[in-house]
């Protein structure tokens, strides 16, 4: 009997397959297994030293259009691959490079801070936390209605849910409009819910009449693209048309802070090296933060327009960047994937919201102060609890990039409430004048509670597969999904008493979303 070899083997389309397959699922885990050794790597921080490294291990210390995270990550790769051909375990990659690791862990990064940082930091402070001669708390406030929440009967929340719920479902397109000549990069209702600030591409930041969409002015004084605007919290309410109502970050890094009555800026804040993406008020009106593609995030004084903090703590890009309501804390989402709780009171961190895959776009802190939705690249919202310090939800929401998160934010001045009992006048009244006062009264603290309850029970995202979506905020579920005219939905934001929706897209239109039956 002839022997049979491997060269007599005929494919019939099985073992041959098979061992292709293997091959390939080999080479796989290989790389696999090569990026795991490369995250233990130990290599300098330091971009002169990352420069020094390449260098002495014969690759270009830069390329063209490279960052010095870029060339952190090039070298990471370039070691990863000698140890694999080399057949090292990776642990002992580069003993300069462990030794400059070693010294710089011994490092405190610590820097001194400015006495007006001392006083912005007790002054937040002061702003959240409980004090009889302080007239706000926001903390105090926030914690005693989550008490009066949580005694409510549970009949009457199931009730409240539904009902909410069913007005979200009825959210329907109201009508689009061209923005700008560029893609609308975002969309934020005034206060008042009278405008629509709109940030381009173009450079440009344009102010609207809603619902009627008519254009009230345009805001003029970056030469680059805009990457977000953001509303003082008291704009169109109290404070003064010709004080500053409102702040928008452009890409040639200057922040342009804005009244009503000009189109010029009120001040230009000037410090960032790189594009500013994304800018944040401060619930007291006093700051403003912002992210950049410098790696940083700052903190501005708006009173005297000078820089409070440049806070570093991601590796790439920081994007995004969100205060909670209270004002103690700060949200900054990376390119780097990761998310970050900052304790502006103290200046620490005080969580990492380490999860997501893909770079971060969006950060959201919920009206109940302790949990934060962030939305990433990697097409998913993830919901996390501070108090857990850990995500409690993963959503997978849209097919494409998610862009932006935005809670309902209930606003007290948008309460519609039924007929006030001091309307009522109780002069000469007798018992069935007093029977109508009391089921008045109870009318209103009905009503009340419920607007109060309404405030964090749903919220949207918008993602670049051209839909806004709306979810509930207790089981995660969706509520709603709203089409737009476009491939990429730039952002959305939902007005404050919760009767219109707003979303801005990459074909340079913004659209605005209602309840069919208003």
């Amino acid at each position: 009997m002839a022997e049979l070899t491997l060269d007599t083997l005929v494919d019939d389309g099985n073992y041959l397959g098979t061992e292709r397959a293997r091959l390939e699922n080999k080479v796989i885990l290989d790389e696999l297994e090569r990026k795991k050794k490369a995250r233990t790597l130990a290599v300098p921080t330091d971009d002169n030293r990352v420069k020094a490294r390449l260098r002495e291990i014969g690759e270009p210390i830069t390329l063209f259009g490279e960052r010095a995270a870029d060339r952190r990550d090039r070298l990471i790769y370039v070691l990863s691959q000698i140890n694999a051909a080399r057949g090292d375990d990776g642990m002992q990659v580069d003993a300069e490079s462990s030794d400059e690791s070693e010294e710089e862990q011994e490092e405190e990064f610590y820097t001194a801070g400015s006495l007006p940082l001392l006083e912005a930091r007790r002054l937040i402070a002061e702003d959240s936390l409980p004090r009889l001669d302080f007239p706000t708390y926001r903390a105090q406030k926030r914690v005693a209605q989550q008490r009066l929440d949580s005694r409510m009967d549970l009949g009457r929340v199931v009730d409240i849910r539904k009902k909410v719920f069913a007005e979200v479902k009825k959210f329907t397109n109201l009508g689009s409009q061209i923005g700008d000549e560029r893609p609308i990069s975002q969309v934020r209702f005034s206060p008042n819910n009278e405008i629509l600030a709109t940030g381009s591409w173009s450079g440009t930041v344009k102010l609207w009449n809603v619902p009627s969409c008519t254009p009230i002015r345009s805001l003029r004084g970056h030469s680059d693209k805009i990457g977000g605007v953001a509303w003082h919290p008291q704009a169109t309410i109290s404070q003064s048309a010709d004080a500053v109502n409102l702040a928008s970050g452009g890409g040639e890094g200057n922040i342009h802070l804005w009244s009503l009555n000009s189109e010029s800026p009120v001040s230009i804040l000037k410090g960032h090296q790189d594009r500013v993406c994304r800018v944040a008020f401060h619930p007291s009106g006093n700051y403003v933060a912002s992210a950049s593609f410098d790696t940083t995030w700052r903190l501005w004084d708006v009173n005297t327009s000078t820089e409070l903090l440049l806070q570093e703590g991601h590796s790439k890009e920081v994007y995004s960047v969100e205060f909670q309501n209270d004002g103690a804390l700060l949200a900054s989402g990376g390119l780097d994937a990761i998310g970050r709780i900052w304790d502006l009171r103290t200046g620490r961190t005080a969580m990492v919201l380490d999860g997501h895959v893909q770079p971060i776009f969006s950060t959201a802190f919920s009206p109940t102060g302790y949990q934060v939705a962030t939305g990433a690249g990697d097409d998913t919202i993830r919901i996390w609890d501070m108090r857990a310090i850990r995500s409690i939800y993963t959503i997978p929401a849209h097919t494409s990039n998610v862009s932006d998160v935005r809670f309902f934010h209930a606003n007290d001045m948008h309460f519609k409430p039924p007929k006030r009992p001091d309307d009522v006048s109780m002069d000469g009244a007798d018992d069935a004048d007093a029977a109508k006062r009391d089921a008045q009264e109870k009318e209103y603290a009905s009503a009340a509670e419920e607007w109060r309850y309404r405030s964090g029970l749903f919220f949207a995202s918008s993602g670049y597969d051209g839909f806004v979506k709306l979810w509930s905020a207790d089981d995660w579920q969706l509520l709603k999904r709203l089409t737009t005219d476009a491939g990429k939905v730039m952002s959305v934001d939902i007005s404050s008493d919760g009767n219109m929706l707003a979303s801005g897209t990459y074909n340079r239109n913004f659209q605005l979303f209602t309840p069919e039956d208003i």
